[in-house]
């Protein structure tokens, strides 16, 4: 009688112990996460999966016991968007994925509304434990990021290093991302990724500790709004 994805998979196992850090904080491997996947065998089939919530009740963390992103993070909005993630493309496929977001060793899943969890984590659950022994987490991904922050003016990249110091590590913990789009008279317009996309609290808890780190760290009269049409 269980069910709501077994009480959200009796929710809340831990994830696997020494399996959360498997990069650096810059977002590099760590030793121990290239070691594993060298040393994987390809009789080494059996995968573990642990799911944990995120402030977005539409988006789930699945934690595994091993990498799916080696270097940096990816998030995907559509199919055409996955390139040679094959793991995320099969992902898409099942009825109700609204976004992906890949990094470490979490893919962190928001569904469309409609769906709901009981019906669609075990189908994730089971999809992960078949692909994932194949799955090869250095797949290359275009790294438009890196470009987009080059063209960014030297005021922008300020804020960028203070919010990569401050705000994105607790947002990828919980699955998402966040971007600057424009800084203009004061007012700084972002654009969240990932899970934070369509969080509740990404409207309000969230925006207001932005807005206040961004004062306290770079200018009182700042002011921070989210883009219009970018979820």
């Amino acid at each position: 009688m269980l069910t709501a994805f077994e009480k959200l998979k009796s929710f809340f196992k831990k994830a696997p112990e020494g399996k959360t850090n498997l990069q650096n904080l810059d977002g590099t491997p760590t030793d121990e996460s290239i070691k594993e996947v060298k040393n994987s065998e390809p009789g080494q089939t059996r995968v573990q999966v642990d799911i944990q919530p995120t402030p977005n009740p539409n988006a789930l963390k699945f934690i595994c016991d091993r990498p799916v992103k080696l270097e940096g993070n990816s998030s995907y909005r559509t199919p055409m968007e996955c390139g040679e993630n094959q793991l995320a493309s099969k992902i898409f496929t099942l009825r109700g994925v609204d976004q992906l977001h890949f990094f470490d060793n979490v893919v962190t899943l928001t569904k469309f509304g409609y769906e709901e969890w009981d019906a669609l984590g075990p189908k994730v659950e089971d999809l992960l434990e078949a692909e994932l022994p194949t799955h090869d987490p250095d797949y290359h991904d275009p790294d438009p990021e890196k470009e987009r922050r080059e063209s960014l003016s030297p005021e922008m990249q300020e804020i960028e290093k203070i919010l990569d110091r401050t705000i994105r590590p607790g947002l990828q913990g919980d699955g998402g991302d966040i971007q600057t789009v424009s800084y203009e008279d004061d007012i700084l317009l972002v654009r969240y990724q990932g899970a934070c996309g369509t969080c509740p609290s990404a409207t309000t808890g969230t925006l207001q500790a932005i807005k206040q780190i961004l004062k306290d760290e770079y200018s009182p009269d700042i002011d921070v709004y989210i883009a219009p049409g970018v979820y």
